[in-house]
C-alpha cells in the first residue's frame, strides 16, 4: 500500500486588512523566509449559517460586493508580501467561516499559525482580540500572536527567544518548543523560572530565630528543575543542534518575570496551561497575562497541540 503523502508544513496567518493583520503577515512572511516555508493568506468572512428543517446547516453566500472586497484585501496582502519578501510563495484563501474557525481549518499540526492582536471580528476582550485568544486555545499547532505598532510589527527578527518554565508537562513541551525555533534562527535562548514565596510571618524575625532563608531553599530547587527540563528537552533532539542557553531565575510572579526577561527579546514562548490554580476560560493565567502586556511576538504552544507527536 503506498504511504500517505505528508504535506509540507505551512506558516498561514490570518488577515482582515486591519493594522493589527498587516503586522501580522510582515511578521509571518519574515517566518517563512526562515523557514523556507509557503505562506497561506486565509481571509475569513464569517458569513451566518441558514438552518433549514429537511437541508441542515449551509452558509449564506456572499454578495458579489462581500466577494469583490474579500478579493482585494487578499489581493493587496499578495502584494505587500511579495514587495517585503519576494521568496515566498503565497497562497490566497477566502473562507466563508468565522475568523477562528477558519483559520484553524486551514492548518495542520506542523503548520505555525500567525495572527494579530486585534481584528479579524467585531467583538474584542479588553486587551487581546478575541479571534487571537480562541485561536492560540484551540488550534492544532503553535500560535504567533503578534502586537501591532503603527500596523508594524516591533521586531520580525528571532535572534533572543525567551521561554517561562514551571515543572509542569505544559512547560516541557514549551521549552520544546522554544528551543527548537531557537536553533531554526541560530537565536539565543533564555529560559525563565520564578517562584514567590509566602511569608506568613516576619522574615527577619524568622531568620534571627534561626529559620532557614527559603529563598535558598527555592534557588536550589529552581536549578534542579531546569536543568531537569533542559537535559530532557536536550535528549529528545538531535545532537548536532547547538543552541546558546542562558537561565533567569528569580523571585517574582510568573507573567513579570518572564516580561522583564524579554525585555530586548524578539519573542516569548508560552504553554497554554501550566500549575497555576487560576485558569481563564481558554488559556491557562500566565498565557492569558503574558499575552495582555507583551509588547512582542508570544508563540502559544496550545495543551492538544504536537501530544500525538
Amino acid at each position: 500500500m503506498a504511504g500517505k503523502e505528508v504535506r509540507p508544513a505551512r506558516v498561514v496567518v490570518g488577515i482582515d486588512g486591519s493594522d493589527g493583520s498587516r503586522a501580522a503577515l510582515e511578521w509571518a512572511a519574515a517566518e517563512a523566509v526562515r523557514r523556507d516555508a509557503p505562506l497561506r493568506i486565509v481571509h475569513a468572512l464569517g458569513m451566518p449559517l441558514i438552518v433549514s428543517a429537511h437541508g441542515g446547516a449551509a452558509r449564506f453566500e456572499p454578495t458579489p460586493e462581500i466577494h469583490g472586497q474579500a478579493t482585494g484585501v487578499l489581493g493587496e496582502a499578495e502584494a505587500h508580501v511579495r514587495e517585503l519578501r519576494p521568496t515566498v510563495a503565497t497562497e490566497a484563501v477566502t473562507a466563508m467561516e468565522e475568523a477562528p474557525l477558519a483559520v484553524i481549518r486551514q492548518s495542520h499540526p506542523h503548520d505555525l499559525i500567525v495572527v494579530g492582536t486585534r481584528g479579524m471580528g467585531t467583538f474584542k476582550s479588553v486587551f487581546v482580540g478575541s479571534v487571537s485568544v480562541r485561536v492560540a486555545a484551540h488550534a492544532p499547532c503553535p500560535v504567533v500572536v503578534v502586537p501591532s505598532r503603527k500596523g508594524r510589527p516591533a521586531t520580525t527578527s528571532m535572534d533572543r527567544i525567551v521561554v517561562g518554565v514551571d515543572g509542569s508537562e505544559t512547560a516541557r513541551r514549551a521549552l520544546g518548543l522554544a528551543y527548537d525555533l531557537a536553533a531554526e534562527s541560530g537565536a539565543e535562548l533564555v529560559v525563565v523560572h520564578s517562584w514567590e514565596v509566602p511569608y506568613p510571618y516576619d522574615p527577619v524575625a524568622m531568620t534571627a530565630a534561626g529559620y532557614q532563608p527559603q529563598e535558598e531553599l527555592f534557588e536550589r530547587q529552581s536549578e534542579e528543575l531546569v536543568a531537569g527540563l533542559l537535559a530532557e528537552v536536550v535528549d529528545e533532539r538531535r545532537e548536532d543542534l547547538d543552541v546558546e542557553v542562558s537561565v533567569v531565575r528569580t523571585q517574582n510572579s510568573p507573567v513579570s518575570a518572564i516580561l522583564e526577561a524579554a525585555e530586548g527579546a524578539d519573542a516569548v514562548v508560552v504553554g497554554s496551561r501550566g500549575r497555576g490554580t487560576v485558569r481563564g476560560l481558554l488559556l491557562g493565567s500566565v498565557s492569558q497575562g503574558v499575552l495582555h502586556r507583551s509588547r512582542i511576538p508570544v508563540v502559544v504552544l496550545p495543551r492538544h497541540a504536537d501530544e500525538d507527536e
